[in-house]
């Protein structure tokens, strides 16, 4: 009994923070799409199709991320203060490369873009304003996402949770001010809300770059360590973050061929699916926590050799996230009514939207359930390999074809062009237990001779 309650604290403490940490962000995204949805549904709509577009880099950063974390939640474990070091500085030095170059893209080109997401005039202008002004968020973005990744590490999760706090409140109070023109300043639209974005993602971001300057310990050497890259297990690395990256880049071009098919089938779908997000968001955020944590504990206990433990410890967390999935489907679903009546859009739009949300109630705890497993608990033995096989076959072998067969062979509105393409979800979840239950993915990373 004691065993299993100190499991479960250390799965709390690990969690929670995350979990509230994206829960804000996305409560206060709700906030930003009630601002943006008082300008009409063409703004609704180029704000998520640009959106779209920006999450590839979030996507990239994010599987970069995900590397860091095995590596360094594996190092810890073993207690291994150099291979933190180099697994931490050279993940973010990979990160901010990847983020510059997405930032010079949208910057030179965001009308090119965006003119692949929708054909509508309006729409693609609003569009392609918003990204170009939104790709200053990219360079921050990917500091705060590694720096994020090492304290959760730590155990230090409250930092990010912190620092998020304060960026969401800059950020929607930014908001009020820029899109409405209020304190004096001139309404700006959707391009306020941009902005107000880009300076509370670098707030998020200076706020974690001043906390580890207090720390002491695993980070205390310069990043200008004469091995730090010379020792670096580059193959190890190569074979973990390759699959990664392939996987998260591909499933994103995924998500942006849905978000294609949604712009093609007008304006209406495209706002809709737009205002399913923070909803989605939500939901994903409040069991994220999950996902780090299986990342993190599992992650410890492989590279510490606990193979049985991992294991167990596992099934526990897939549990959890069954049933906080079940129970978060069930309020999406009695309170669709009264969200969808905060936008001011038009009745259509709204009628969607509350369609596409009991769609989106039905599959949510297999995503839940496909994050816990692939994003965290398969991915910390390294055998990234596993996870990029199993979201391919779901997102290009099922879903991007079932989506343009249902919107533009059978001609199904999009709440059932929605579910269909969701059904990839049901089968990645049944590959990724067949493949769990197998335990091919559980091995211990071998850190570099000597340091």
């Amino acid at each position: 009994m004691k065993h299993k309650s100190s499991f479960f604290i250390s799965v709390f403490n690990l969690a929670f923070p995350v979990a509230l940490q994206s829960m804000l962000q996305a409560s206060f995204g709700i906030v930003d799409q009630i601002m943006i949805g008082q300008l009409g549904s063409v703004s609704v709509a180029g704000v998520g199709l640009a959106g779209k577009f920006s999450s590839i880099v979030s996507v990239v950063v994010a599987a970069i991320g995900a590397v860091a974390g095995i590596m360094i939640s594996q190092y810890l474990g073993q207690k291994n203060s150099p291979e933190v070091r180099r697994s931490f500085y050279i993940n973010m030095l990979f990160s901010l490369v990847i983020a510059g170059l997405f930032t010079v893209l949208s910057i030179l080109l965001p009308t090119t873009v965006m003119g692949l997401y929708t054909k509508d005039h309006a729409t693609r202008q609003v569009a392609a304003a918003y990204l170009a002004i939104i790709a200053g968020t990219f360079l921050p973005m990917a500091g705060a996402t590694l720096l994020s990744t090492l304290f959760r590490c730590m155990e230090k999760a409250r930092i990010p949770l912190y620092a998020s706090i304060v960026s969401a409140i800059i950020n929607t109070g930014l908001n009020y001010v820029l899109i409405f023109g209020k304190c004096g300043m001139p309404a700006m639209g959707v391009n306020g809300a941009a902005i107000a974005t880009v300076i509370a993602q670098f707030m998020n971001f200076f706020i974690m770059l001043f906390m580890i300057r207090k720390l002491t310990g695993t980070l205390s050497l310069a990043i200008k360590e004469k091995r730090m890259y010379s020792q670096f297990n580059w193959k190890q690395y190569g074979s973990m973050l390759l699959p990664i990256l392939v996987c998260e880049v591909l499933w994103s071009l995924g998500e942006n061929v849905y978000a294609m098919i949604y712009g093609h089938m007008g304006t209406a779908a495209s706002a809709a699916m737009t205002l399913l997000n923070p909803i989605q968001g939500l939901m994903i955020g409040a069991l994220c926590g999950l996902s780090q944590a299986a990342g993190i504990i599992v992650g410890k206990k492989l590279g510490n050799k606990e193979y049985e433990e991992a294991y167990q410890a596992s099934k526990k967390l897939i549990l959890y996230g069954i049933a906080g999935a079940a129970m978060l489907s069930v309020v999406i679903i009695l309170t669709r009514s009264v969200y969808v009546e905060i936008y001011q859009v038009d009745s259509n739009v709204k009628q969607l939207t509350s369609q596409i949300m009991v769609a989106y109630a039905l599959i949510a705890p297999f995503k839940v359930v496909n994050m816990i497993l692939g994003g965290g608990i398969m991915r910390s033995g390294g055998k990234t390999k596993y996870v990029m096989f199993i979201d391919l076959i779901g997102t290009w072998g099922f879903g991007v074809w079932l989506g343009l067969f249902a919107a533009f062979v059978l001609n199904l509105s999009i709440p059932y062009v929605y579910f269909i393409l969701s059904v990839e979800e049901c089968i990645r979840f049944v590959i990724s237990v067949v493949v769990f239950s197998k335990r091919k993915w559980m091995q211990s990373l071998e850190p570099v001779a000597s340091c």
